[in-house]
């Protein structure tokens, strides 16, 4: 072990250091440290060349000394003393107490910021996600080895048959409002009856997928994202890489494909049961008996107005199952990651069927559909 030692400044303002600047003689460098920075007149220029050993104490007292430097104030400093040198500054910058609060508009302008650029990072994450899926989802459904059924029917059977009980019971209800709603309104004007036109143009076009749809991302994508979240925190995809295997052809691709499955499967039996809790109604408060409801829904029923609403479903469960396991990986590893993921994806899933409800309506108006 050699003594620390601090030459200078000379007349250029420049300090040599030698020795072992090690916690051992951190009483020491501290006095010198602050004899040199009051000496010193301006800026220094520090070779450490002769610095034989380094640890963190010293580190954070040879930080001290180039403190008011410029980036270039320190030369000769052994490659890994200067990466040692890095961390400690990283880790002081961390520690460092934040900035004297703002302005409450500068806050306010500065928070709005903040959320549209990381509104920005998760659309494009989420862009390049959906491209990743896509670009192996063909090589998947090639190759048949790749294929896995047993997690396809177990995510099929927790996104769709287990949700079934809730989607009916909600649906039901909702379309009960609805009639009695249009009858409050329409009975006024003597045109009842056109209760059931409501119903069933409501439920076939917008509200059975677009119910199922918010149902489902709250039950089924926070679900995606605590499930993949947890085996993240506790290394299990790290485990699924290291035997060779895919995350994306393992995790993701099985709970795609369930829910684009489950999800139409659902929608139809949302549209069934808001229309049944529509007939429920008109048969108790207006008078419209089962028979007119069902014949009034055989003349002014088109089949293209099924096929809009179950056409957006698809598009849903792709959106709703990429959102939540992309926020599963995204999990750091503690209990209040997951928990702030899992509420993340759910939120971000129902923006975002409820964008694409929004894109669709104008379309399929604009196309006369």
């Amino acid at each position: 072990m050699s003594a620390p030692r601090i030459d200078g400044p000379d007349a250029q303002g420049e300090v040599r250091l030698a020795g072992d600047w090690t916690l051992a003689h951190a009483p020491a460098l501290e006095r010198s440290v602050d004899a040199v920075r009051n000496r010193a007149a301006g800026a220094l220029r520090v070779d450490a060349s002769g610095v034989s050993r380094l640890d963190t104490a010293g580190a954070s007292l040879l930080l001290d000394l180039v403190v008011d430097a410029p980036p270039d104030a320190l030369r000769g400093l052994a490659p890994p003393h200067a990466r040692l040198l890095g961390a400690v500054a990283d880790a002081r910058q961390e520690a460092a107490p934040s900035a004297a609060p703002a302005p409450g508009i500068v806050r306010v302008v500065a928070g709005m910021g903040a959320a549209l650029v990381e509104v920005w990072r998760n659309a494009l994450r989420l862009v390049a996600f959906l491209g990743h899926l896509l670009a192996i989802l063909p090589g998947v459904l090639a190759s048949p080895r790749r294929w896995r059924l047993t997690a396809l029917v177990v995510q099929v059977e927790q996104t769709g048959l287990n949700a079934v009980p809730i989607i009916v019971l909600l649906t039901f209800l909702v379309g009960a409002v609805i009639a009695f709603l249009g009858a409050t309104v329409l009975r006024e004007f003597g045109a009842a009856l056109y209760t059931v036109d409501l119903i069933v143009y409501s439920f076939l076009r917008e509200f059975g997928v677009l119910l199922t749809a918010i149902m489902v991302a709250g039950r089924s994508g926070s679900a995606f994202t605590a499930q993949l979240g947890s085996m993240k925190s506790r290394e299990e995809i790290d485990a699924i890489r290291t035997l060779g295997m895919s995350p994306m052809d393992v995790l993701v691709v099985p709970r795609v494909l369930a829910l684009v499955l489950a999800l139409p499967m659902l929608t139809v039996l949302a549209m069934l049961s808001g229309i049944f809790g529509g007939a429920a109604v008109c048969a108790l408060a207006l008078d419209i008996s089962p028979t007119m409801y069902f014949s009034r829904i055989q003349d002014v029923l088109e089949l293209r107005h099924f096929w809009v609403g179950l056409s957006k479903a698809p598009v849903f469960a792709v959106m709703i199952a990429l959102i939540g396991c992309l926020e599963g990986f995204k999990v750091s590893g503690s209990a209040e990651s997951v928990g702030r993921h899992t509420t993340s994806s759910v939120v971000q899933s129902i923006f975002v069927v409820i964008l694409i409800d929004a894109l669709a309506a104008v379309f399929f108006m604009e196309m006369d559909w």
